[in-house]
C-alpha cells in the first residue's frame, strides 16, 4: 500500500506511522506529512514531507510530488486544534465566543482537511479499493450533544463530518470500491487532550493503542460504510 499520513509529527499521527511501518505486508511507501517535515527514519518506506494544510500552494506541490510516484491506497488526516494555552480555550458559554477562536479552530479542523481533500482525493486509486479518513470527534455529533459548550470545536468537527459525507458521495462516482470516513479515536494521551484529562478520571488511550484501534476499524470498513463516522471500537456515531 502507498499511504499518506497528515499530522505525522503529532501524537496520533506519529503513532499511526509507527504502527503502519510495523505492518510490512501492507505498507510499501509511507508519506509522513506535517508542517515541518518529520525527522527521517532508518526505513526506506518512510518519506518525510513538509506542508502546511492551509497553504494551497504547498499542497499543490506536495500532490505533484506524490503523484509522480503513483496512486495512493490510503490517506489519513490526523490533525486538529482544541486549545492553545491562555490564548485559546473551549467556550463554556456563548458569551465566551470570539471571531479569532472560530477562525483558528475552523482553519485547523475544517479548512485544512478540506484543502487536503482537494489535492489528495484525486490521487486515490480509481479501480481498486482506496480509503480516505479524517480524525473527527464524538463532540462533533449533533445528535449526541447533551452538554453544549465548546462551540467552535464542536462546530468545526460537525462541518468536517459533513465534508466527509460530501466527499464520499463524489468519490463513489469515480470508484465504487472507495471508502471515505471520519474517525473518533477516543480520549488519547496527547498534547491536544492533556489540559482537559488530568482530573477527569476518564480512561485514556496511549497513542499507539489508538493508532492500532483506528487502523483495525479502517481495515474492516467497506463502501457501504462510506460517508459515516465511527469510533475507535468500530461503532457508528450519529450525525
Amino acid at each position: 500500500m502507498r499511504i499518506a499520513i497528515f499530522g505525522a509529527s503529532g501524537g496520533i499521527g506519529g503513532a499511526l506511522c509507527a504502527e503502519l511501518l510495523g505492518r510490512p505486508q501492507t505498507t510499501q511507501t509511507l508519506y509522513a506529512i506535517s508542517r515541518a517535515a518529520p525527522e527521517a527514519r532508518a526505513d526506506a518506506r518512510f518519506v518525510p514531507l513538509g506542508a502546511d494544510l492551509t497553504d494551497e500552494t504547498a499542497l499543490a506541490a506536495l500532490a505533484e510530488t506524490i503523484a509522480a510516484d503513483g496512486e495512493l491506497d490510503l490517506v489519513i488526516i490526523a490533525t486538529g486544534l482544541l486549545s492553545d494555552g491562555d490564548r485559546l480555550q473551549p467556550e463554556k458559554s456563548w458569551r465566551d465566543q470570539s471571531r479569532d477562536a472560530f477562525e483558528r479552530i475552523f482553519a485547523a479542523n475544517t479548512i485544512g482537511p478540506a484543502l487536503v481533500g482537494k489535492y489528495m482525493l484525486p490521487l486515490l486509486k480509481k479501480k481498486t479499493p482506496a480509503k480516505f479518513a479524517v480524525l473527527s470527534a464524538r463532540v462533533g455529533s449533533i445528535t449526541d450533544n447533551k452538554l453544549g459548550g465548546w462551540h467552535a470545536y464542536r462546530a468545526s468537527k460537525a462541518a468536517l463530518n459533513m465534508l466527509v459525507k460530501n466527499y464520499a458521495l463524489e468519490l463513489a462516482r469515480r470508484n465504487d470500491q472507495a471508502v471515505c470516513v471520519s474517525l473518533h479515536p477516543g480520549t488519547v494521551s496527547t498534547d491536544l487532550s492533556a489540559p482537559f484529562t488530568a482530573r477527569s478520571g476518564r480512561k485514556l488511550f496511549a497513542p499507539d493503542e489508538a493508532a492500532s484501534y483506528l487502523l483495525d476499524v479502517l481495515s474492516g470498513l467497506g463502501p457501504e460504510d462510506s460517508g459515516k463516522h465511527f469510533d475507535w471500537a468500530g461503532k457508528e456515531i450519529p450525525a
